[in-house]
């Protein structure tokens, strides 16, 4: 049987022009890369301190949507340093996980952390792009990202190819942040990723932008209904979104 090959006429979204650095001419792609390279020995601590650890709440609620599903061949497209490929591993217990990364400093990371985990056998880290990921056509049961689809630089052509690595009936989960709608819900998020997310960014880090970064990719994000079109253009079908912690983070689901 062929495969089907889905063509989309590609949109532009401004997300897309949403980079860390305004002053340099790179595209957007190479300047995340090297922004994740900078923060890398401080990323894990500054996602738990800056989230007072209810990340590892989201991620554990988006992989529980997959547990029925069983699936045994995984991708996790920008892995980071694997906290969801790991986490995975331990509650899903698939066959094989492949974690890619445009950062290689985020994967020396997680490649430590597989390790030390004892998940070697198990979980396999590359570096790959979202929009050239170096798989055949329907190879994965699954595929996760978490905290990933707004560094993508063309978002439609990154989720297209993971709808090309996808088996036919294969299941997408997408873990991102979003913009609470509830009035001091809201004021109160915009202080806190407005300045003082950025401030401590730079206090622990050494980039002076990327928390900065965070917040602007997170306010020019397609979220919601507008990312579930995005999903079904892209030839996702019964997409569906869930809103957690007030708004401040979402969980997309789809499939091929």
């Amino acid at each position: 049987m062929s495969n089907l090959i889905i063509f989309v006429q590609m949109g532009n979204f401004a997300h897309d022009t949403v980079v860390p650095d305004l002053a340099s001419n790179l595209p957007k792609k190479e300047q995340v890369a090297l922004m994740f390279d900078q923060i890398a020995p401080k990323y894990d601590f500054l996602n738990r301190f800056l989230s007072g650890g209810i990340d590892i709440y989201w991620r554990k609620k988006a992989l529980s949507l997959l547990k029925k599903h069983k699936p045994e061949q995984m991708l996790d497209v920008a892995t980071g340093t694997a906290d969801l490929a790991i986490m995975a591993a331990k509650m899903l217990q698939p066959k094989r996980i492949v974690g890619i990364d445009i950062s290689e400093g985020m994967l020396g990371l997680g490649r430590k952390k597989i390790v030390s985990s004892g998940l070697t056998s198990i979980i396999e880290l590359q570096s790959g792009d979202s929009e050239s990921i170096q798989f055949p056509d329907e190879t994965f049961d699954a595929v996760t990202v978490s905290f990933g689809v707004r560094n993508f630089q063309h978002l439609e052509k990154g989720m297209q190819e993971i709808n090309r690595v996808l088996k036919q009936g294969g299941k997408l989960v997408v873990l991102e942040f979003s913009r609470p709608s509830l009035p001091i819900v809201k004021q109160v998020y915009n202080f806190y990723m407005g300045i003082v997310s950025p401030g401590l960014g730079r206090l622990f880090s050494k980039n002076k932008t990327a928390y900065q970064y965070l917040n602007d990719s997170v306010q020019k994000f397609p979220e919601g209904k507008d990312f579930i079109a995005i999903l079904e253009k892209t030839g996702f079908r019964n997409s569906s979104f869930k809103r957690l912690s007030l708004g401040i983070c979402s969980i997309y689901t789809s499939e091929k």
